[in-house]
């Protein structure tokens, strides 16, 4: 009983220091993504309501991409003239208009073009959401603010699938395209009623010609440390697209039970991410000894997916590639918004989220293109093989970040009087 009232402590002390403005943005991000029900099932809206082929889906996917590419960047752009705020409520009330318009839509060029259009509105929303931390988050919360968010995140989008599998049953894949709209317009209402547009620093201007976009590109490491996440995110993307129609097709599974598997991810991410986090600030541990430990979990992940038979493993799959995001995303994140510094965080937020994007424009296409043509075994050797790569890339750079700590502390004394 003791045991179990220190634990349940614990975990309440991890999501303790956090401002009133902290848990606003949490709140309107678990709307939005509450009712983020598409882009789960949307290769298997394409394949089994709509008829279309693998390779279309893939091409499709990689719309997606596109249009999520040119959103983070113009969301980069938007946080670092208009504000994250204004650029938040632009993102999610225009996504509500778009979600709506795509779900008529059933020409593949249509869908495609209807697709960019909403992952470029709704990826918007990404890096002002994070850029936005810098304004309403203390500096020694805001690893654990980024959990917050990411929590919010992953607890709309464990409820998100799960409902969205039995409304596709019972009711239409229509319908999910309705509930995506209606929940973003919510999710802006609430942006609106509990915060007060606050901007981080009034030194952008200042620092906008010392940070431009060729010197972030000139930014070996952090180009380097793109490079990584490029690879655990082209990954990490195929069990959004490629991995639910395996699920359906090859392991037999249902729409409501690939729906249930899907958020698996999300309530594990609720129950045990805070506390991870707060357990490994409070250690002081190494970031990039955490990125490296996350890219091996999600190699475990394809390598439990070889074997056949038992359903189960499916499900330790699941829950290895889960581990791998919190792991990952939480320091990733913070390190590239510490690489920009103070009023740069916008701009290099974006190049951040724009790597993401990139993953969804080439990770679905390539994962099904693949596993159309030479089957799930050997896509699934190849993300295994990339994912060494990614872990071997998060090492390098972590111990050039170790080498230039160590030299600074030994320089030390030298600039002491």
């Amino acid at each position: 009983m003791n045991i179990l009232r220190s634990s349940l402590a614990y975990y309440l002390n991890s999501f303790r220091g956090f401002s009133r403005e902290v848990w606003w943005l949490a709140l309107a991000t678990l709307v939005n993504r509450a009712g983020a029900m598409v882009l789960p099932f949307l290769s298997l809206y394409l394949t089994s309501a709509l008829n279309f082929s693998l390779q279309d889906v893939g091409w499709i996917m990689s719309a997606f991409g596109l249009g999520s590419f040119a959103g983070a960047w113009l969301g980069g752009e938007l946080a670092h003239k208009f504000g994250a705020y204004r650029s938040m409520i632009f993102s999610l009330i225009s996504s509500a208009v778009f979600f709506v318009i795509l779900g008529q839509l059933t020409s593949f060029w249509g869908i495609s073009l209807g697709i960019f259009t909403v992952a470029m509105a709704s990826d918007i929303f990404r890096p002002a959401v994070f850029v936005s931390l810098a304004a309403y988050a203390r500096p020694e919360n805001r690893v654990r603010a980024i959990t917050l968010i990411r929590l919010a995140i992953n607890l709309g989008f464990s409820l998100g699938p799960a409902v969205g599998g039995l409304i596709i049953v019972f009711i239409s894949y229509q319908s999910l395209f309705w509930i995506d709209g209606v929940t973003c317009f919510l999710a802006g209402i609430i942006i609106l009623i509990g915060l007060v547009e606050k901007r981080t620093q009034r030194k952008e201007k200042a620092i906008d010609t010392r940070h431009s976009h060729r010197r972030i590109l000139s930014d070996a490491r952090f180009m380097l440390f793109l490079g990584a996440v490029f690879l655990f995110c082209l990954l990490f993307v195929q069990y959004f697209s490629v991995i639910p129609v395996y699920y359906k097709g090859l392991r037999g599974l249902s729409e409501d039970e690939v729906g249930w598997l899907l958020s698996l991810n999300g309530l594990l991410i609720f129950l045990v991410e805070m506390p991870i986090i707060y357990a490994l600030d409070k250690r002081s541990t190494r970031p990039f000894l955490v990125m490296v430990i996350g890219s091996v979990c999600l190699m475990l992940s394809f390598v439990f997916l070889f074997i056949p038979g038992w359903t189960g493993v499916l499900v330790v799959g699941m829950v290895l590639a889960t581990f791998a995001e919190i792991f990952c995303f939480p320091y990733s994140n913070n390190y590239a918004m510490q690489r920009g510094g103070a009023g740069n965080e916008g701009r290099y937020m974006a190049y951040y989220a724009m790597t993401f994007s990139l993953a969804h424009i080439v990770g679905h296409n390539f994962g099904m293109q693949v596993s159309d043509q030479l089957g799930f075994e050997t896509l699934f050797v190849i993300m295994t093989l990339l994912s060494l790569v990614s872990v071997l890339l998060f090492a390098l750079i972590g111990r050039k970040e170790n080498q230039e700590e160590l030299t600074a502390i030994e320089q030390l004394p030298q600039v002491l009087p």
